[in-house]
């Protein structure tokens, strides 16, 4: 401990943070009618009074457009003071604020985003379900300046730094990966081509951000399943957002219509996912052909570890933020000494909110998270919460679910 790299100071562009913890931006679903919400200020000022460097506020979308769920924030003049108010409240116990900015691509419904999906190309998303519109090469500009326009809010709300999502299956992610990118204009077939949206993309935000805003992206390593974006091409992906700008990369990997799980690994627990669905016919096709449609990916402690560090070997002129299964001050200081400069947490933080303040007491510190991802079951319906912290009480086949998991 006494090396220990994670309660020093470091930068990314302008921005410098107390220490190497970042609250990674895991989906809250915390923002009825699109906007911030008390219960959303109280999560992200609990995680910055508990010690960590920069909280994220997740998936605010670009664009109505852009929506998945009814509980996403939709970035807009009118929600402004109350991201404000957020901001304020976490710079207060020390923290920076940043926030993450994407579109949903084809991973919508119109009855959320109010139109038919848009993606990279015209077809259907079985994981929506949905028909999906393939966005016009006239509309790609609009779309990039919905990013820039973003960042110009999140400014004013107070942000001290953006995270562009540009992984996990999500729109700009569409564009990158053969799986979903048929195109067969100049942003279509070759990497070059699948890459010039996100060019577009970065352009607008980095012009936005100026000199006093940091710009993290957040890049997949792999899209995680046959088909998809390989870790070679996204080597290239990665050197492009350097060239474009970015001032860190925060390294991950998955495909939410393809393979969800290898975002967060572990099993989704089918029965807690439907036990909250409102929707009967999509309640019981989970229960039918879940397991089939969401694999399980196996956890391991540090699960992108081995494909991140290809990335530290290739990557030297920015810092690189280590997302993915870290649960344990031994395993944190491991990856600070592999050269990463940063650690994001998600499931760690929202199982103990002050895990950071304990990482700093305990030189074995681990957090209690059992995987059973009860937490990102419940997430789409209701909000993220951990089955630990409940106040109601949970039925007995959603406690033996998870008992059965986390037992694993």
């Amino acid at each position: 401990m006494m090396n220990s790299k994670l309660f020093t100071p470091a930068s990314i562009g302008p921005l410098t943070l107390r220490n190497r913890t970042i609250r990674s931006a895991a989906f809250e679903s915390m923002c009825p009618g699109n906007a911030p919400s008390r219960q959303l200020k109280d999560y992200h000022c609990s995680v910055a009074a508990g010690g960590v460097g920069m909280t994220t506020i997740a998936y605010a979308a670009v664009t109505q457009s852009g929506l998945s769920f009814d509980r996403q924030l939709w970035m807009r003049p009118e929600i402004i003071p109350g991201l404000r108010e957020i901001t304020d409240a976490v710079h207060k116990e020390g923290a920076a604020a940043s926030i993450q900015l994407g579109h949903c691509g084809n991973m919508s419904h119109k009855s959320i985003c109010g139109v038919t999906p848009i993606g990279a190309s015209s077809g259907f998303n079985l994981y929506s379900p949905t028909f999906v519109r393939g966005l016009r090469k006239e509309e790609l500009p609009q779309m990039a300046k919905a990013y820039g326009q973003s960042v110009n809010w999140a400014r004013e709300a107070g942000f001290d730094a953006v995270e562009v999502h540009a992984g996990h299956g999500y729109l700009i992610s569409q564009f990158l990966s053969p799986y979903t990118n048929h195109r067969k204009d100049e942003f279509g077939g070759s990497l070059e081509n699948r890459m010039r949206f996100m060019d577009m993309v970065m352009e607008e935000v980095m012009r936005a951000a100026g000199n006093d805003m940091a710009v993290l992206v957040k890049t997949n390593m792999r899209d995680g399943f046959k088909g998809g974006m390989e870790i070679d091409e996204a080597v290239q992906v990665a050197k492009r957002l350097v060239q474009d700008g970015a001032h860190a990369l925060v390294l991950s990997g998955g495909f939410v219509s393809k393979a969800p799980m290898y975002v967060m690994r572990g099993a989704m627990p089918i029965k807690s996912m439907t036990h909250y669905m409102n929707c009967w016919w999509l309640k019981y096709g989970v229960r039918m052909v879940g397991k089939w449609m969401i694999p399980t990916v196996p956890f391991k402690e540090a699960y992108f570890l081995e494909d991140a560090l290809r990335f530290r070997t290739e990557i030297k002129e920015i810092p690189l933020v280590y997302v993915g299964g870290l649960v344990s001050r031994e395993k944190i200081d491991e990856v600070l000494d592999d050269g990463f400069e940063f650690v994001q947490m998600g499931r760690a933080l929202l199982n103990e909110p002050g895990f950071v303040n304990r990482l700093r007491t305990e030189e074995k510190a681990r957090c209690n998270c059992g995987h059973s991802n009860y937490c990102i079951a419940r997430m789409y319906t209701i909000d993220m919460a951990c089955h630990k912290h409940l106040e109601e009480k949970l039925p007995l086949c959603l406690e033996r679910e998870i008992e059965k998991l986390e037992n694993q």
